[in-house]
Parts: structure tokens; C-alpha cells; sequence
């Protein structure tokens, strides 16, 4: 229980001194940080970060907050740069570029050169009268009283306060460009999206009241039973509910355009055999390879012994929703 007591103190302690210093770089903001945000905001091109060691990962971190928020960002490190990453750069872009001491060699030593090349320069620094700021054309000052690290030597506070002055930048940003949620869901397709295509297709397929006609069923009547499923497919049985075919609207489409639509022949003259199926048990990824390799937009979905279990739509993999291709007579609609 000492122990415990101990290192809770502990960390108190180094949560106050971090507290205390973003309180510090608080008030430290002025027409500076207000400077580098419109400049990335009237950015045609890319937000480039830079720097090393701690600042360096801190840069990263900030390049993927701003990218992830609208602003087209990278980071380059600046080793890297010096040895021919330099070409990255472009005069519509903007440098970003980290360090506490501002008197980083490796960082200082291609800001000339960045220059040269028509960017911006935006520092952010714990020390406005350093060689960074002397050679960038904006200065962020982000200086903290002192660092957590009981030798004041460890990147503690000052990690912290840039990490958060590069998520008021990305916040700003957002605000500037008026940044909604459907943008930020565009820009994170893996979250929702990945989640979706790793479910199984027996969770996402349609069951009930899929549109299904029995062999030797007259096309006149398949046609309604497409109709009324509004899914632009539907499947062909025997007695034993084993899948034998489908009938789609693009199917339809080319009858009629050949002059084969015979309204009073049976579904199994031009309905498609043996059509491509998902397997109960699939992944949603599974049957998304198949519908993009095919180029189908709905798939039957069997089980081992070919019984039909459902019917699966393209943007139902994709979290569309339940569909709908028709809107109801009463609302005045359309087959869309």
C-alpha cells in the first residue's frame, strides 16, 4: 500500500507539471498561431511536418490528426530530406516544423533549403530567439516552465503542450473549412467499413420476404415477384428450395431488347443458370470479392446443400442501409 501511495504522488505530480505547462503555452498563443493557421488553411497543397526524436513522433501524430480532419498533411523526416526526400516538396505547401529547443541541427539544416523552394515555414518552438525561429516566416512559441522528468531532461511537458497546440491547430482547421461528421466518416472508412466486411453474410443478407419463384413458374409472373422484391433479383427453386437460377433486371432488360420477353414462357428458358452464390458463413469481404470480380450487384446466399437462404445487395456490405428502388404509389413515386 506504501507503493501504491507512492507512485500515485508520483504521478500526480507529473500530471500537475504537465497541466502547468499547457497552462503556460495557453497563454502563450497569439497572432502567431492565428498566422499559421490561415496559412494552412489557404494551403493548395500539402502540410508538411518535420523534426526529430520526441518532436519528430509528436509530428507524426499531428500529420495524421490534420490529414484524418481535412488538411492533406505528411511528415517528412529531416535526415531523410536532406537525402533526397526534398523532392516532396512543392512552393504551395506549408513547412511545420518542431522542436523544443529550436536548435535542432538536423531540422535548421533544410529550412533554408524549404524556403528556396516556395514554402511556408511555421515553427513550433519552447524558444522564440532560436535559430528555427530566426529562419522560419511564422513562430509558434510553445515554451513550458519545466519538463515532469525529475532531471528536467526528459521530453515530458513539452511533448505534451505541442501535441496539443497541433490539436488546436487541426480543430481550427476543421472549423475553417466547416468540417462535418460526414467528412470525418469519409476520410475513416476502415472504422465502420472494416468492422462491417468482417461480419458474416448470414447477419447482413435479406431472409424475409425474399423475391423467389418455383421452377416452371410463367415469366409474367417472376416479373411481378421482381417487382415487388425491389431488389433487382430474383431467385429460381425447385420444390426443394435448391437454388436453380436467377432472374435480374438486367436480365430483363436484354430480353426485352432482343424481343424475348414472352410474358407466358416459362422462367426457366431465360432465367440465368447456375448463377455465382455466396455460401452461408462467408465473410461480408468474401462476398464483396465475388460481387466486384463478377460485377454483380445482389447474390443469392446457400447453404451446403444449395437451399436458398437469402439474398445479399451490394450496399448492404457497405452499411447503406435497408434499400428500397422504388418508392410506394401513395407517395406519388417512381421506380427509381
Amino acid at each position: 500500500m506504501v507503493d501504491a501511495e507512492k507512485w500515485i504522488s508520483i504521478a500526480r505530480r507529473v500530471l500537475d507539471t504537465e497541466i502547468e505547462g499547457l497552462q503556460a503555452v495557453r497563454h502563450q498563443l497569439d497572432g502567431g498561431f492565428s498566422q499559421a493557421v490561415e496559412a494552412m488553411a489557404a494551403c493548395t497543397g500539402r502540410v508538411v511536418i518535420t523534426g526529430v526524436g520526441k518532436s519528430g513522433l509528436v509530428g507524426r501524430k499531428i500529420a495524421a490528426t490534420l490529414s484524418s480532419t481535412g488538411t492533406p498533411s505528411f511528415f517528412l523526416h529531416p535526415v531523410e530530406g536532406a537525402h533526397g526526400d526534398m523532392g516532396m516538396i512543392r512552393d504551395e505547401d506549408v513547412v511545420l516544423a518542431i522542436s523544443n529547443s529550436g536548435n535542432t541541427d538536423e531540422v535548421n539544416a533544410i529550412l533554408p533549403t524549404m524556403r528556396s523552394l516556395g514554402a511556408t515555414i511555421v515553427c513550433l518552438v519552447g524558444r522564440c530567439g532560436s535559430r528555427m525561429a530566426e529562419l522560419s516566416d511564422i513562430v509558434i512559441e510553445a515554451a513550458v516552465p519545466r519538463e515532469a522528468c525529475p532531471m528536467g531532461l526528459a521530453p515530458t511537458a513539452s511533448t505534451t503542450a505541442h501535441l496539443a497546440v497541433g490539436d488546436a491547430m487541426a480543430v481550427c482547421l476543421m472549423e475553417h473549412k466547416a468540417f462535418k461528421e460526414s467528412d470525418f466518416q469519409r476520410f475513416h472508412p476502415g472504422g465502420s467499413l472494416g468492422q462491417r466486411l468482417s461480419l458474416c453474410v448470414d447477419n447482413l443478407m435479406h431472409t424475409a420476404n425474399i423475391p423467389v419463384v418455383e421452377t416452371g413458374t410463367a415469366l409474367e409472373r417472376a416479373l411481378s415477384v421482381l417487382n415487388d422484391g425491389k431488389l433487382g433479383l430474383v431467385g429460381v427453386i425447385d420444390g426443394d428450395q435448391r437454388l436453380l437460377g436467377v432472374l435480374s433486371d438486367g436480365d430483363v432488360r436484354r430480353l426485352f431488347c432482343a424481343n424475348g420477353l414472352d410474358r407466358a414462357a416459362p422462367i426457366d428458358g431465360v432465367m440465368t443458370a447456375d448463377p455465382k452464390r455466396a455460401r452461408l458463413g462467408d465473410s461480408a469481404a468474401q462476398v464483396l470479392d465475388i460481387m466486384e470480380l463478377h460485377q454483380i450487384t445482389v447474390l443469392p446466399v446457400v447453404g451446403d446443400d444449395e437451399r436458398l437462404a437469402g439474398l445479399v445487395h451490394l450496399h448492404d456490405l457497405l452499411g447503406k442501409g435497408q434499400l428500397s428502388f422504388s418508392k410506394p404509389e401513395s407517395d406519388g413515386g417512381k421506380p427509381a
